[in-house]
């Protein structure tokens, strides 16, 4: 008994010095958190806008054209409840203590959720064009409903797809958070703000990371581990102005990267048709039609 009511009077003292620690200070301090939109609902939408996209994988009922409507519905409709909610939280709060201005209405919230469902056919088309590319570009795919159901790659560009819409509207949090839950799931570093055009494949997929300037062309195909960044800049002001600049490279079409290559930097364009071999680090633009080699003694470069 006596060492419980220690431990209690342990744990309620410990209580009272993480209760002060919130001096308001601290970046970490705010309590008005509680305003902010919830991972979990986010989440939540983003599997009924994903369930919608691929609705012959996801169901668990049978479908055919007489039910294709009702059972979209089935999905959006909580979507749209659910994203507009959490929206309309990440707006208030990024307005409120970030940019310090009056929040945009709940009107805006909802209409930025129409035009992102708007898009959805659009969005199919591209996945539709994605999922093919992976399937033509490995020979051990068996089947386009294999590389739906278990490639990381799909999962990642599916969810990228879906938050570049909302990155492109000025949602604030809700981008990064579907971003994030993709590259916890699957290990691929995609950024929301990264432009990437059709028919791009992963192979592999784990380590690879594209960088929120990324611009990356049609038919480009990159293996795992191939990181498309940033220069690092100091600690300065200069750092802090660069948040607005092209920081992340330009890959354009048909290009592909081996793993473990490395492309660093806003002017740096990897030209049309190029092959980039594995574990090369680049920080300067190659012409169309080059091919890049390493060597641990020399860097080969061959046209």
């Amino acid at each position: 008994m006596a060492d419980r009511t220690g431990r209690h009077a342990a744990l309620e003292e410990v209580i009272d010095r993480v209760a002060e620690s919130y001096s308001g200070q601290q970046e970490i301090d705010s309590l008005e958190s509680a305003a902010l939109p919830n991972r979990r609902a986010v989440i939540d939408a983003l599997n009924h806008i994903k369930s919608a996209i691929y609705l012959g994988f996801y169901s668990t009922r049978p479908l055919d054209q007489s039910s294709l409507r009702f059972r979209i519905s089935e999905h959006l409709y909580p979507a749209y409840d659910i994203l507009s909610d959490q929206i309309h939280r990440a707006v208030t709060y990024h307005d409120t203590y970030h940019e310090r201005r009056p929040p945009r209405p709940r009107e805006w919230s909802e209409q930025v959720v129409i035009r992102l469902f708007q898009q959805l056919p659009t969005i199919r088309a591209l996945l539709n064009k994605d999922v093919r590319a992976a399937y033509r570009g490995d020979p051990a795919a068996k089947s386009v409903e294999e590389v739906v159901f278990s490639y990381p790659a799909i999962e990642a560009i599916t969810i990228y797809r879906i938050a570049h819409v909302l990155y492109a509207e000025g949602v604030p949090m809700i981008p990064r958070i579907m971003s994030e839950y993709a590259h916890s799931n699957t290990g691929i570093d995609i950024h929301p703000g990264a432009q990437i055009g059709e028919s791009c494949f992963s192979d592999h997929g784990t380590g690879t990371v594209i960088g929120e300037t990324c611009v990356i062309g049609n038919n480009v195909k990159l293996f795992h581990g191939v990181t498309l960044g940033a220069l690092s800049l100091p600690r300065t002001e200069e750092a802090n102005l660069a948040r607005g600049r092209k920081r992340h490279p330009t890959i354009e079409d048909d290009v592909i990267i081996y793993s473990g290559a490395t492309i660093l930097g806003g002017e740096t364009v990897i030209g049309r048709g190029s092959i980039i071999g594995g574990n090369v680090w680049l920080t300067e633009s190659v012409p169309p039609g080059t091919k890049i080699t390493y060597d641990p003694r020399l860097r080969r470069r061959e046209s």
